[in-house]
């Protein structure tokens, strides 16, 4: 039996609590004036500069390239040592309707469903006129990718849980450092400075709001807060904040959802915490949704973060079966969104069992002997071994995968609705191949408020002047859930939003 995980299997019975988080933070941090609250302007600034961009993630770069090639004299501040942060470890996955790789295979797409997935995914909860940017945008975004720094994807479209078709293109390494190097290096070739081990502690404000620069700590070594030498960095068109989510940050987000203490891992790097975001709220950012924070259904106990064990799991859940090992039955659509797939495991209480056979394994087959040496994947000859190992009710197991398997031929799912891919096959070939699924915590939907034009909004409903951000530290574009892929996207069109707005100030 896999490792027992909840000792609280009402873990998503709680509903209320989570409405308020971002108003009990919000109300402490921002009680005091916007004033007191952000950094004098200084007597002399040490460095000047037009655009001053936070972040080397995917929002980060695309901003800071297309600030820069739209004329502004930009710079780019990371306050880890090594660039990329989440996007470099991310799985190389990014959303497009109307793909020229959907248009080669056929597949039906449009912005607009596209739209109406992330709007059913998040509840409504989204921002209708930011959420139809994304989704107009996608295309753009590939274009972009491919013929200004060279990305190259495989050729295949992958169905993601959520998306109603199959939309999601794959970076040829299978991973996001596959944007974020050659971002870096259009950077590099634009002479855009690149500044890692730079903190920005604060926001430097004049007497009529603007935002004027940022006060920064050079040489900083995270997670020291008194590290690196302070400097005073002005930005005489703006500032971009893309300094990503706050997942890793236990304390915070557990402040805005109790139920994500210590006890559920994370998939982030160590760097995803909150001081950014709450440096915006300071200043008197509007905080949307800080509470809807997604737990990724195919995290694997039995690794950090995302490994091999996660990419199985994905893989799975497109052409095989998840089971409850105490029931041997399904209890959810595999490819339903994130966080209906994770309620349904947390609802469990315990880890559950993605399977597929031998024909399924395929598409993971350079993977898979990695797998299996680092056991988070196990192998069987037959089912009734799988049974056997995890002490599920035979019959009642057997019953479940014939059962799945009619649905297979047949195209379609009656018990779950899972959207069957037309080339799947039966689970019924041997050996089979068994992965772990408990949900880790991946992405923060909530975040600081921004229009069409990448520009903060304050408690007032006014723009902050000279202040930007995009990427996972704004908040309103998912809602209650972001799908797979999406945030790729996201990052990649608001960034880019971002610095040309900021470059023509």
């Amino acid at each position: 039996m896999p490792e027992k995980k909840l000792h609280r299997r009402e873990f998503m019975k709680i509903s209320g609590g989570t409405i308020l988080g971002a108003g009990l933070v919000a109300g402490g941090l921002m009680s005091g004036s916007k004033k007191a609250e952000a950094s004098p302007m200084p007597d002399k600034w040490d460095e000047e500069f037009d655009v001053v961009v936070i972040g080397t993630g995917f929002a980060g770069t695309a901003a800071a390239i297309d600030a820069k090639k739209a004329g502004a004299r930009t710079v780019v501040f990371e306050k880890m040592r090594l660039p990329g942060g989440n996007s470099t470890i991310n799985g190389g996955l990014i959303a497009c309707a109307c793909s020229k790789l959907q248009e080669k295979y056929g597949i039906k797409d449009s912005p607009d469903l596209l739209l109406d997935d992330m709007v059913k995914a998040g509840l409504g909860l989204n921002d209708p006129e930011l959420v139809r940017i994304v989704a107009e945008k996608s295309r753009d975004v590939i274009d972009w990718s491919e013929e200004v720094l060279g990305v190259e994807y495989r050729d295949e479209v992958v169905h993601l849980g959520g998306h109603s078709v199959p939309r999601s293109l794959k970076t040829r390494e299978g991973s996001g450092a596959a944007f974020i190097r050659p971002a870096l290096k259009k950077l590099k070739e634009l002479g855009v400075p690149v500044r890692t081990g730079v903190m920005v502690s604060t926001y430097v404000v004049d007497e009529k709001g603007r935002v004027q620069g940022v006060r920064i700590r050079e040489g900083y070594r995270f997670p020291n807060a008194d590290s690196g030498t302070v400097k005073n960095v002005r930005a005489k068109k703006g500032v971009i904040v893309a300094a990503g989510g706050f997942g890793y940050d236990v304390r915070f987000r557990e402040l805005q959802d109790p139920r994500l203490g210590a006890d559920v891992t994370c998939t982030n790097h160590p760097g995803a915490t909150a001081d950014a975001l709450i440096e915006l709220l300071r200043l008197g950012a509007t905080p949307i949704q800080l509470c809807w924070i997604q737990s990724g259904p195919w995290g694997n106990p039995k690794e950090k973060g995302v490994g091999i064990g996660a990419l199985f799991n994905l893989r799975n859940f497109m052409h095989g079966l998840m089971v409850d090992p105490a029931t041997g039955k399904r209890f959810v659509n595999e490819l339903a969104d994130r966080r209906i797939r994770a309620e349904a495991i947390f609802a469990t209480g315990h880890t559950c069992l993605p399977i597929v056979d031998s024909e399924g394994v395929k598409s993971y087959a350079h993977y898979i002997d990695k797998a299996l040496a680092k056991g988070v994947v196990k192998k069987f000859d037959t089912l009734k071994d799988i049974a056997s190992e995890f002490n599920m009710p035979w019959s009642d197991f057997k019953a479940q995968v014939n059962r799945f398997n009619q649905f297979v031929q047949a195209r379609e799912d009656k018990e779950f609705g899972k959207p069957i891919p037309k080339d799947d096959k039966p689970v019924e070939t041997g050996p089979f191949y068994v992965g772990f699924a408990w949900p880790k915590v991946h992405h923060c939907m909530g975040g600081v408020q921004i229009n069409k034009n990448a520009q903060v909004i304050d408690l007032k409903g006014k723009i902050i002047p000279g202040l930007y951000a995009a990427g996972e530290v704004t908040g309103g574009i998912h809602g209650a859930c972001r799908l797979g892929s999406n945030a790729f996207l996201d990052c990649i069109v608001f960034g880019r939003v971002a610095g040309r707005h900021a470059a023509m100030a």
